[in-house]
């Protein structure tokens, strides 16, 4: 009888164990421009988009808590590979802002198919001990035919976090992107 009572104790904390065991959480970023109601025919490449190893390497959301630590939860994870989330995000936002849907992303097949091309660099995008979203990156422009460098530019941006998290880090990130999309915009239409 004790050996059934041990087991079903047992059970009990093995059951109970499970159910406060906490899943992973998987993040995109998500475009925030607004749409512009226009609609020409701009073909605009992005790419290539090269981003730093410790945010490729692991798949993890970052978040840097002095300045030279970084932190990485292991259950909070970019739900794909994060070059490719970043290169699709900024691009559907620079198609809104420019009024265009002619967008490719790196490589594309011919360079008779865009007018414009953005390569990127990120070199440091998460979270801060500050309570903000932080993008470091530099970022060319290019006009075609040729190429011909239209600027180049290395930024810091910031987004403050309107509540503590990773959703809305994650929120705030995809902010960013877009504050990028909304420079680069502004220096493709002069």
């Amino acid at each position: 009888m004790n050996r059934f009572i041990s087991s079903i104790l047992l059970t009990c904390v093995l059951a109970l164990t499970a159910c406060q065991t906490v899943e992973r959480q998987y993040y995109v970023l998500t475009p925030t421009a607004p749409p512009t109601g226009r609609n020409n025919s701009t073909g605009i490449g992005i790419g290539p988009v090269i981003v730093a190893d410790y945010l490729v390497e692991r798949p993890y959301v970052a978040f840097q808590s002095t300045p030279n630590r970084v932190e990485l939860s292991e259950l909070h994870e970019w739900a794909g590979d994060l070059r490719d989330d970043f290169s699709r995000t900024l691009g559907t936002n620079l198609g809104r802002r420019m009024g265009t849907g002619n967008i490719r992303t790196y490589p594309w097949d011919r360079e008779s198919e865009i007018d414009y091309q953005v390569t990127v660099e990120v070199h440091r995008f998460h979270g801060t001990s500050d309570g903000d979203a932080l993008l470091e990156v530099s970022w060319r422009a290019y006009s075609f035919p040729g190429p011909r460098l239209i600027t180049s530019r290395t930024e810091t941006l910031r987004e403050p976090l309107r509540e503590d998290g990773f959703d809305e880090l994650v929120a705030a990130q995809s902010r960013l992107v877009d504050q990028l999309a909304a420079r680069i915009s502004r220096k493709l239409k002069k």
